[in-house]
């Protein structure tokens, strides 16, 4: 390192500042989060303390009044939802994905949806040149002239093109190619990446307009760049799916205006994004009939039910330590299942390899599958076909019993529209579910009465 040379190391996940490399960050007690940027020089002015402040006097709270138009639809109902009803005005909302799955094809259709309703959009883009977008935007469809487009990178620029322009709605992709000439380390940086939050964040409440920023992921899944940036935008939102299957979903993982709890089901097509009104029938095509080890479950997402289809493996294992392999659902909560069938059923599967995967390539933790997952591990242990049109849910305990879960008549309703004819649910649960035309209900009490009805 040459000599006189100011530098200084950051902490990839929080932002901690500090004057030599540590292995451990004092601040969120991650290991091997420091890199080195070059600290800026004495005298120059950034972060929010070098740009205008707006002055104001503190107002009552009682006083202030809530329009019915502060938040605006974007005529696309999955990401209203997951929104928490509309974007907010002078809100900074978050994107994050993995590279390819839809992000700035999805932001592409928020445009064309706002500026059908006139609003005035401007998307900015550092990835991609004009004719690039252009021909996204005609496989997308025909575009209002309130859509206008900025290729820059320079964060001074993209803030006097704003305050110029004045529009409604910016979409900023992405934020790892914003940079600040005051600022002399690389672009994508935590220096960079956290003053060009900053600066968008100002604009945003300032002005009074809506900011989405896309958001690159690192191999861990979470956007890159310092922690402290999804603490200074209103929403995260990040759009999670298998890149070469043709559904996405975009789930909320925090919100100041809404729940956190919805998640939103698109389809990729050749024309775009295509929303999934019906998620449930979506997770269950193709579905085999008379196969072992496979049962339909039903899981809430907010206020959402989705059900989906659970599949199971047993089988002898020749291996000295079976093998145990969990897709789409928490691998620790398998093992924990296992042992619960092996101690409370006197199952012998402590020597068979066992594999559990949820159809589909979705995602799901709730402890509402754990039912679900018992009876087509012993479905599948036995070699037992489950019937048709039956359908599973319940949380387990370690004493083998089945406990309630919410929302179980919610998910009764949701089995009854899609034709299925018995639910298996836990007993407590009876109460509170209404009669549904046609749906036989069974409660049980433990794992051995949901066996008994195999």
């Amino acid at each position: 390192m040459a000599k006189g040379k100011n530098t200084v190391f950051y902490c990839q996940s929080c932002g901690y500042e500090s004057a030599k490399w540590m292995g451990q960050c004092p601040g969120c007690r991650e290991w091997n989060t420091f890199v080195e940027e070059t600290a800026p020089k004495a005298g120059t002015k950034t972060g929010l303390a070098g740009r205008s402040r707006a002055g104001g006097e503190p107002v009552c709270l009682a006083s202030i009044d809530l329009k019915e138009e502060e938040r605006q639809t974007t005529h696309m109902e999955e990401l209203d939802r997951v929104l928490g009803g509309g974007i907010v005005s002078g809100s900074l909302i978050l994107v994050g994905g993995d590279p390819g799955i839809g992000k700035s094809t999805l932001l592409l259709q928020v445009c064309q949806q706002l500026t059908a309703d006139r609003k005035r959009v401007l998307y900015i883009s550092g990835e991609e040149s004009l004719r690039q977008i252009k021909l996204r935007a005609a496989r997308i469809g025909s575009f209002s002239e309130h859509l206008r487009l900025l290729c820059e990178t320079s964060l001074s620029v993209v803030e006097e093109t704003i305050r110029r322009e004045q529009p409604q709605v910016v979409i900023i992709d992405s934020i790892q190619t914003m940079y600040d000439e005051e600022i002399s380390s690389a672009p994508g940086s935590v220096s960079q990446v956290r003053e060009s939050t900053h600066v968008l964040m100002q604009l945003a409440k300032g002005l009074n307009i809506t900011i989405f920023i896309v958001g690159h992921v690192t191999k861990e899944g979470t956007v890159a760049g310092p922690r402290v940036l999804e603490h200074m935008v209103d929403t995260v939102l990040y759009f999670e799916g298998d890149r070469h299957a043709s559904y996405r979903i975009l789930r909320s993982v925090k919100n100041r205006f809404g729940s956190t709890n919805e998640i939103g089901v698109f389809e990729m097509k050749e024309k775009g994004l295509c929303q999934v009104a019906n998620p449930s029938e979506f997770m269950l095509s193709g579905k085999p009939e008379g196969a072992s080890g496979s049962i339909v479950a039903c899981s809430l997402e907010g206020t959402r039910p989705i059900l989906v289809e659970i599949q199971a493996l047993v089988c002898r294992s020749n291996l000295g330590v079976p093998r145990r392999t969990a897709a789409g659902t928490d691998y620790n909560r398998v093992n924990l299942l296992l042992a619960v069938l092996e101690k409370r059923l006197n199952l012998p599967l402590s020597g068979c390899d066992a594999y559990v995967n949820i159809a589909g390539g979705i995602r799901i933790s709730e402890p509402a599958l754990d039912l679900g997952i018992v009876l087509a591990l012993i479905s599948s242990y036995q070699d037992r076909v489950i019937p048709d049109h039956t359908l599973a849910f319940g949380e387990v305990g370690l004493s083998g019993e089945v406990r309630a879960v919410s929302q179980a008549g919610q998910r009764v309703q949701e089995a009854g529209k899609l034709g299925f004819d018995t639910v298996i649910l836990p007993e407590v649960c009876l109460e509170q579910v209404p009669e549904a035309p046609g749906v036989r209900l069974l409660g049980v009490r433990s794992v051995k009465d949901a066996v008994r009805l195999l």
